[in-house]
Parts: C-alpha cells; structure tokens; sequence
C-alpha cells in the first residue's frame, strides 16, 4: 500500500482522520482565530503548520521575552501574508509571564497552542480552558504527578466543551496508523517482547553572554531538569507513546538506569537512559536513549516482535511487518536521506513522518469547526505518567510500579520568580 492509495482508501476503512472538506477548504465562517503561546523553534514551526494546512489563521501571539515575540511577529506576518491574509494585530501580542491569562480573556482568540516549556503546561492549559479556548498542547502533559493530576481535573472539566489535543503527531502519521491498525488485527500474532530507541544530537543554544541565570534558564529549557522533565519525558515519550499506543496500555512496571556522561553545559538533565518497562502479560519493552551525539547523528525506532511476525516502525527508513504476512509501506520518494538532526530542533521532518503534524493539526482544526470536540488529556498523562515512572527508577535505583508513580506527590520546585518578567 502506498501513501496515495491509503489516502484515498483510508474514509472506507475509518482510517482517514480529515474529511476532504477540511483537507481542502473550510467554508469562510468555519476560519478558526488562532493564537501561539510560546514562539521558539519548534512553537513557530507546529504554528506554521497549522497556518498553511488548516482553517486556522494566526491572529494572536504570546511569549515571556520581547526579543522572542518580536521574531514570531515578524515570521508570522510574513507567513500570513503569504496566505493574503492580514498581519498579527499589535494588540494581540502579549509580552511577559502572564501572557497565558491575556489571550485567554481576548475575545478574538478561538484557539490556543501551548509551546512554553513543560513545566508551565499545566498551568497555561487550565487557565487557558477556563477562559473558553480551544487548545493544542505540546506533550508532555506536566513533568511531575502532580501536575498530571490536575491535568486529569482539567479533563473533567472541559470534556465537551472544549478541544484539548496533546502534540503526539506520530499517531496521524499515516504510515504509523496504518502499521499499529495491522498490529491490532493480529498480524503480529502473540506480541511477545519490544524494542525502541531515540539516539539524537544535544539541544544547542547560542551564547548568551552573562545573562543572568534565572533567565538563562528559561531560554534553554531543553538542558534543564525541573522544566524539560528531563530527555525521557521531553523528547523520548514519543516512542514510549507509541508502544502504549500499540500495547493498548500502560507498563506496570520500570526498570531504569540514566546518567550525564557526555554532555557539559550548565544544564541537569541526563545524556542518556536505559530502561525495562514491563506491559501486563509480562511483556517487555526494552528502551535506549542518548542524547549527546555531535555529529548530528539521528536515528528512532520501535520494534515489535510476535509471534509471526515482526513490525519496523522508524522515523526513517523501510516502516514494515516481517513474517507470515509481510508488509511494505510504500513511500514517495524521498530524496533527504541523510539522518535530519534539524527535527530535535524544531520538528520539521520527512519520510515516515511527512504528514504527521499536518493530518494532527488538521484533525484538531476539524473537532472545532464540526463541534466534535477532542479529550486527548487522559492519554497524555499516561504516556507522561509511564516516562515519569521510568524517571523516577533512573533517580531511585530500583524499579518502581504503576501504583507507585500514581501515588507520588513529589512536585517540582521550580526555583524561579517569572514575575519579573512582566
């Protein structure tokens, strides 16, 4: 099966996450006013997509730092104009650590998405709902219990009344849905055992000088603990994602190890991890991560191996099922073949994934304008959860259980007065 023909076969099977209405046109009073909070890279690059694929017009912008809403300003008027459409009015920008509750009693915003650092999504999210807007909320849903439950709080609240979608892309990926629909159907036979992997380059920043810290801090989260959650939260539940997402669960069990051997800055978070979740029914899924190559060596992966076959699922590469009923996603042609360690920058990649962020924005666009509104809250808290509980054996030495991380109450300090930055 190859991407055209999926696309095209896809709405028989129930496959197709956007009907040709909202892949090609919305009707002029279905256009959804739009607004980004948090314009770095990977907030500017989702929010472009967004711009160019749906219905969804960027007409609002917040972020804590001046220099950082002056580039979003300037990227999405030339963005805007691109698409005839009018530049972001001065009166929507919004500068400084309450940015969040500005465009959440801004009459002229209809949707919302959270690309701050990870620590602040919770927050931004429950103020950001109760305002009234619709959200598009990069994972993960919190870096420490608590914050997941009252993410879980947020649900309940807003069930049905808003969307709230988590940025797992990878689930619109047509040529992952199509391989996790064949898992599930049994083509695998017995799962018996995983593997996955997510080997990337190291978050670089510019030098900032003698910038104080509190500020170095905010600008590069990516090295810090207490805001990123650390690489197996942040950047690596991608892949744990998906084997929930296979698995139809969550581990009940980790074994983990971590450490930062590698990597110098000033920052906490570790360079590498090596974990052992454990599935119900004793299965295995055996995770490695490393985050410090410096040739801009990337490369992700999952395996699955059953019982008659197994399933390849990279980001690059043949995606397949071997076995009694082997399988080929046929790709477009692609003419990048080089690993692509912009993609741990910002986002923007080919291949396996050329269609993610467009098919999940447009999914999102679509749950507003057709009032069929999206609660993807719980299963971000899972997939967070499930990182958190590997993080937490990492920290501790010794497994810890499903049960366990549910009832932890350690909650991130912090350390930093952001209303200095008003």
């Amino acid at each position: 099966m190859d991407r055209r023909h999926f696309l095209q076969g896809a709405g028989a099977s129930g496959l197709l996450f956007v009907s040709p209405r909202t892949a090609f046109s919305y009707a002029a009073n279905s256009e959804v006013r739009y607004g980004l909070l948090g314009c770095g890279r990977r907030g500017t690059s989702v929010a472009t997509s967004f711009a160019k694929n749906t219905a969804a017009r960027i007409v609002a912008l917040g972020d804590i730092f001046p220099d950082q809403l002056e580039k979003g300003k300037q990227h999405f008027d030339e963005v805007n104009a691109s698409l005839g459409k009018a530049a972001v009015d001065p009166k929507h920008t919004y500068r400084g650590w309450e940015a969040y509750k500005a465009m959440a009693a801004d009459p002229e915003i209809d949707a919302v998405q959270i690309s701050t650092p990870p620590y602040f999504h919770v927050e931004h999210m429950d103020v950001l709902t109760a305002g009234g807007k619709h959200v598009y909320c990069e994972k993960p849903v919190g870096v420490d219990v608590p914050q997941t439950r009252r993410a879980l709080d947020i649900a309940k609240r807003i069930d049905g009344k808003v969307s709230v979608a988590v940025g797992f892309q990878i689930r619109n990926a047509p040529p992952f849905v199509e391989i996790v629909r064949r898992i599930h159907d049994g083509q695998l036979g017995k799962i018996a055992s995983l593997s996955g992997y997510y080997n990337a380059p190291t978050a670089t920043y510019p030098d900032r000088g003698n910038m104080p810290k509190d500020e170095q801090r905010l600008r590069n989260w990516l090295w810090d603990k207490k805001l990123s959650g650390d690489i197996l939260l942040e950047q690596n539940i991608h892949v744990v994602d998906v084997c929930n997402w296979i698995m139809g669960a969550h581990p009940v069990k980790a074994d983990a190890r971590a450490s930062r051997k590698v990597i110098q800055n000033f920052g906490d978070i570790n360079d590498n991890y090596e974990v052992i979740f454990t599935y119900p029914g004793d299965v295995q899924f055996a995770f490695t991560s490393t985050q410090f190559n410096q040739n801009g060596y990337f490369d992700v992966a999952e395996r699955i191996f059953g019982s008659e076959g197994l399933a390849e699922a990279p980001y690059k590469g043949p995606l397949r099922i071997m076995g009694k009923q082997p399988w080929n996603w046929a790709a477009p042609t692609v003419t990048d073949t080089k690993t692509d360690s912009k993609f741990a920058a910002d986002g923007a990649f080919s291949d396996n994934l050329a269609d993610a962020d467009k098919e999940k924005d447009r999914s999102f666009i679509q749950s507003i304008t057709e009032h069929r509104y999206q609660n993807q809250i719980a299963a971000g808290v899972q997939s967070a959860r499930t990182c958190m509980m590997g993080r937490k054996s990492a920290e501790t030495g010794h497994a810890v259980t499903w049960e366990e991380i549910e009832a932890d109450k350690e909650a991130y300090d912090l350390g930093v007065n952001v209303k200095q930055w008003t």
